[in-house]
């Protein structure tokens, strides 16, 4: 059993490892990144690479469940709390927003990547759970925000694309990732619901 230091000096090497494999992804492409490129940006040698990653398909499906995980947990209790669902969902959206912002790389690399290298869907599908939670969760509040009245009487799946196509836009369109108060994300998106 790995005592707590090495427990941490692994998980802080699987990070680096995991943000030079970013920064390569997104120079390079997935397909033509190597597991040399990737080793280098990390700061490591091809071997260390190895130990912790089988294939660059592995290194890929990690970033993706790190990132998803972590929006999971960052929305997890606001998910289960005893608000209202037009307040769950708003404060959720703000949240994911908020993570988002701190690392726009990441999550760009989240909503776009499994796209782009279809492969991973079939053959790890760990982070896929922590999406379809958050998805789910979403897609769940906006139906009982309709039931209660809060939200147009939309289909809840239509309603969820239109509002996933324009936070992403929200998120990732201008160049400059500036950081909105609470009542004016929620302002903007209401009015977006509402119009």
């Amino acid at each position: 059993m790995l005592s707590q230091r090495k427990e941490e000096e692994r998980k802080y090497r699987q990070n680096l490892i995991l943000d030079g494999a970013l920064q390569i992804f997104k120079d390079k492409g997935i397909d033509k990144a190597t597991m040399e490129e990737i080793a280098h940006a990390a700061g490591f040698g091809t071997a260390t690479l190895y130990y912790y990653f089988p294939s660059k398909e592995e290194v890929f499906a990690a970033i993706l469940i790190k990132g998803w995980k972590t929006l999971w947990e960052e929305i997890e209790d606001t998910i289960h709390s005893d608000e209202e669902a037009e307040i769950k969902f708003l404060d959720t959206l703000y949240q994911i927003a908020g993570t988002a912002i701190k690392n726009p790389n990441l999550y760009r690399f989240l909503f776009t990547a499994p796209k782009a290298y279809p492969t991973i869907n079939e053959n790890h599908s760990e982070w896929k759970r922590y999406q379809s939670r958050i998805y789910g969760s979403l897609q769940g509040l906006l139906s009982d925000g309709i039931k209660a009245g809060a939200f147009p009487k939309v289909k809840p799946e239509l309603l969820m694309k239109g509002i996933g196509g324009i936070f992403h836009g929200i998120l990732f369109m201008g160049k400059d990732s500036k950081t909105m108060s609470k009542t004016d994300f929620k302002k903007l998106i209401n009015e977006l619901l509402h119009t």
